[in-house]
């Protein structure tokens, strides 16, 4: 008689199966699924904890493909100037033109800006010259100008996207560079080549109580860009022997661009700069003159000084750089004219200027 085995050792390898082993109560079998852990972003069952949701920052950074953290953009950055209130009224935009060069075109529109922007005004300098002075003028170096006037005309930026801010508070600038001198032939076969800027600044025009348009010594494209988009026509004149020269050529284009352009614009006066109070012929300039163009000519008299000519070396107007200057008085004098002057409505007159002013002997400086 054989002797009774022993019972299989439970814990040992290889011996016993599953299915020899007794099946879990159905109480048991019901903790057991509730003490399971549950998979990440799936909805709890029953009465467990709910699961707190992962940030959409963890998200983004656990489905990048590469399997490095997703760097989030920040939120785009408001373009520089001020915003368009509802219902305000539009802007006076200025061009301030003279095919001579050398007058004083780029000075008076910094100054002259500047000199607003203390009397509480909005101001927008449209750099139009390849020169850039204006933009130089009004501290904008030429490495940080990016977006311009130059990408605005010929490459169709938007010109909120070229506005940039300057030192000045109340004034802000589209500058300009050299490659600005590539516009013109760029433009030649364009459509609507004479409406290109405004059309691009139309609706940007009633963030701004004055919209300076500073052209180029020519009557180019630029400039005619310039007398289609602006409501008035400012022109400097030097207080100089050749002061009315090419002057006549300047009002014949005024015509034609009223007549077939912009029928609104209007020549609303006229700047006599760089005065010298110590030569007869300075005397007679502003007789010539103020006898040509009567009351469109301002009172105020810009002097020739050396601080205003120094201030844009500095990247400053002359009110900045030295307030209490004959210059810097001169410009606010002329900024308070400006304010209370409108445009004139009466026809531009049909005689032609003097090409240049006729010295009385005798009386020279």
């Amino acid at each position: 008689m054989r002797p009774a085995e022993p019972p299989p050792d439970e814990g040992a390898p290889g011996e016993g199966s599953p299915e020899d082993a007794p099946a879990p109560s159905e109480a048991e079998a019901e903790r057991a699924e509730a003490e399971e852990p549950e998979p990440v972003g799936t909805e709890p069952q029953g009465s467990a904890a709910p699961v707190e949701p992962i940030a959409p920052q963890q998200v983004e950074a656990e489905t990048e493909e590469d399997g490095h953290p997703r760097v989030l953009e920040p939120a785009a950055a408001p373009p520089p100037g001020p915003s368009p209130e509802p219902g305000a009224r539009a802007g006076r935009v200025v061009a301030i033109a003279n095919q001579k060069g050398g007058v004083g075109k780029s000075t008076t529109a910094v100054n002259l800006g500047a000199a607003l922007a203390e009397l509480g005004q909005k101001v927008l300098v449209i750099d139009m010259d390849p020169q850039g002075n204006a933009s130089t003028g009004l501290g904008i170096d030429p490495g940080d100008r990016g977006v311009g006037t130059y990408q605005v005309l010929s490459q169709g930026s938007p010109a909120t996207s070229a506005v940039h801010e300057t030192a000045v508070e109340g004034v802000w600038a589209i500058p300009s560079t050299i490659d600005l001198a590539g516009a013109e032939i760029e433009l030649v076969g364009q459509f609507s080549r004479e409406m290109r800027l405004v059309r691009a600044i139309e609706e940007m025009v009633p963030a701004y109580d004055f919209v300076f348009l500073d052209c180029p010594p020519s009557l180019g494209l630029l400039t005619v860009n310039a007398l289609t988009a602006a409501d008035e026509l400012m022109v400097p004149i030097q207080c100089e022997y050749y002061a009315l020269e090419g002057l006549g050529q300047l009002l014949r284009n005024v015509r034609l661009v009223q007549q077939n352009l912009n029928p609104r614009l209007r020549l609303t006066g006229i700047v006599l700069t760089m005065y010298h109070s110590r030569t007869k012929l300075s005397e007679q300039v502003v007789d010539e003159v103020r006898r040509y163009f009567g009351n469109r000519v301002y009172d105020t008299i810009v002097p020739r000084t050396v601080r205003l000519s120094e201030a844009p070396g500095y990247g400053k107007p002359i009110t900045s750089y030295d307030a209490r200057s004959k210059g810097a008085k001169a410009y606010r004098r002329l900024a308070r004219e400006v304010l209370d002057r409108v445009a004139v409505e009466e026809p531009l007159p049909e005689e032609e200027p003097p090409a240049v002013v006729a010295v009385r002997r005798g009386e020279g400086a």
